[in-house]
């Protein structure tokens, strides 16, 4: 019944998104504009991977903002369309459900990856073929693990506010400059350097330039995975104590939609 209710939520989840104007912009406009952005940016710079930069600095930032605007903001809508309260009174577990919606999301979300490879190789004529692809898949599949628990974790957060949308914009660029989606992590000052460390996004891109460079250091690839696994794990055990704490308090004041 588990993986029927996931798989039902997530295909559903996956048309009602595409329909919305805004997700429908933030999939496909944001990523061609956001690479011809940086490629401008970046390609006076100096720099000889300047590509890899663009094309994944505009596709992690298109990545980002279907899931920051999909995670919190799907119960949200549900909150205004008065169904927030019956997804916890449903046989299946509310956390199935949410798993779904941000699982399709990001399904769809992954279409920001190719615009951008495909932007920054028409219109610049610099094509970001990965040294190892191998290697650069099994990051892939590790950074969108970390992006969704990320996303889990910040719906529950953000579940019995009322102030939703303020924060899910509060949260998009923050997000983009500490994790060094666009500039070097490096290049921030040192005590925002160590809030960056702290988050598992800026450990993933850094395992997406590796991957894209070949994986110079094989050493400092594995410290950098083993990092990301801690954090995701410390992320996944606080994200099921917020679930639980909200799910018990939901149905003991029973006060979802006013609260």
């Amino acid at each position: 019944m588990t993986w029927q209710v996931l798989l039902s939520t997530m295909l559903l989840q996956m048309k009602q998104s595409f329909v919305r104007p805004m997700f429908r912009f933030c999939l496909l406009a944001n990523p061609v504009l956001n690479t011809i952005l940086i490629c401008e940016m970046f390609r006076s710079s100096g720099r000889t991977d300047f590509a890899a930069y663009a094309v994944l600095g505009a596709g992690l930032m298109g990545l980002w903002c279907c899931i920051c605007f999909s995670s919190a903001g799907d119960l949200n809508r549900e909150r205004y369309m008065g169904t927030l309260s019956l997804l916890f009174a449903v046989p299946a577990p509310v956390e199935t459900v949410l798993w779904g919606k941000i699982l399709g999301n990001t399904l769809l979300s992954l279409g920001t990856l190719l615009l951008a490879w495909l932007t920054a190789g028409v219109l610049y004529e610099t094509w970001a073929i990965p040294a190892r692809p191998g290697w650069l898949l099994l990051v892939l599949v590790i950074t969108i693990l970390c992006f969704l628990q990320v996303s889990v974790l910040t719906a529950w957060l953000l579940t019995l506010s009322r102030k939703t949308t303020l924060y899910m914009n509060c949260l998009e660029l923050p997000v983009v400059f500490l994790c060094g989606f666009v500039v070097p992590v490096e290049e921030l000052p040192a005590w925002l350097q160590a809030i960056s460390n702290l988050l598992p996004p800026t450990w993933a891109v850094r395992l997406l330039r590796m991957a894209v460079a070949g994986v110079p250091d094989e050493n400092a690839f594995w410290r950098c995975l083993g990092i990301l696994a801690v954090l995701m794990l410390a992320a996944g055990l606080l994200s099921r104590r917020c679930g639980r704490a909200v799910d018990r308090r939901v149905r003991v004041l029973g006060n979802l939609e006013v609260c």
